[in-house]
């Protein structure tokens, strides 16, 4: 089997973009969504929840990457939800599955070419920060993006192209929408899940491999409250195109940080987590989207 990356090691030009958004496109049966979700691990569920839903594998779309994670069924839903007309991937890519860094966010530069402004992403993460716990739903307020601070995983990197809206050098301090956050928790308070909601700083990094006690204690010292191994990415894309962000992290496991603790991290409690909240992310999600004008 080839590597999933095979064939597209350099960038794609805005012209091949375009074409691989024309395909999808295509493949929509006329529906125009306005709305974009990134389902997680654990997470895919809501999309089961989409009503008048058209189908599209991932494989089905010309140079398209494929999504190679287990709990990923790697394809596309749009449909109704909320009311609302949603694009929603069931399924995202990572740098650790051999995808280079610029076709991870090749999903958000086609959803901002078919019209789409407002973008929720969901991850699961692992909690850092000790007052979070395993099943709560973190609003990310801001990120650390060490795994591109102090290499080249970052999309940006290259020729900027300004028709997908943004200038070479873009400001990220306000990639998360402040009211779509305080929004978020008004449908957590609706529903009686305030409980669950936290909010916090997330940290990007590279994976495959979950993190080291020293390095757990590292990022609880730089102020980081949970870590995961996507979004970041997205996001930085996402505030390029001009999209507004909602990004939300479910806490699937306590990083360990005591040489002490017999815990140890592993992917099939991420999904086990995911599975349990998934409900309740379909609730809020559908109660965001119901107060969002």
């Amino acid at each position: 089997m080839p590597p999933p990356n095979e064939g597209h090691n350099e960038p794609l030009s805005y012209e091949e973009v375009c074409a691989i958004k024309d395909d999808l496109q295509s493949k929509l049966n006329g529906k125009t969504p306005e709305i974009g979700i990134v389902l997680g691990s654990g997470l895919g569920g809501l999309g089961e929840h989409i009503e008048d839903a058209v189908f599209v594998d991932y494989k089905d779309v010309k140079h398209f990457p494929l999504s190679t994670v287990i709990g990923h069924k790697g394809r596309f839903i749009c449909g109704t939800f909320a009311g609302r007309e949603v694009l929603c991937m069931q399924g995202r890519f990572h740098c650790y599955e051999g995808h280079p860094i610029h076709l991870t966010v090749l999903p958000i530069r086609v959803m901002s070419l078919l019209g789409i402004n407002s973008l929720i992403l969901t991850n699961a993460a692992g909690g850092l920060n000790e007052s979070f716990h395993v099943g709560d739903l973190m609003i990310i307020k801001d990120h650390i993006n060490l795994a591109g601070m102090v290499g080249c995983m970052n999309p940006l990197i290259g020729p900027n192209e300004p028709r997908y809206g943004g200038e070479r050098f873009i400001p990220t301090s306000q990639s998360y929408d402040k009211e779509y956050g305080q929004m978020f928790k008004s449908a957590a308070n609706e529903l009686g899940l305030s409980d669950a909601i936290k909010e916090g700083v997330y940290v990007f990094l590279s994976g495959p491999c979950f993190e080291t006690i020293a390095e757990v204690r590292m990022l609880k010292t730089m102020g980081a409250d949970a870590v995961g191994m996507s979004t970041i990415p997205e996001v930085l894309v996402a505030v390029h195109c001009g999209m507004r962000v909602l990004g939300v992290s479910l806490i699937t496991n306590e990083a360990v940080s005591s040489y002490e603790s017999t815990a140890v991290a592993n992917h099939e409690e991420v999904l086990q987590t995911g599975r349990k909240r998934a409900e309740d992310m379909v609730k809020l999600v559908k109660e965001f989207l119901t107060q969002l004008k």
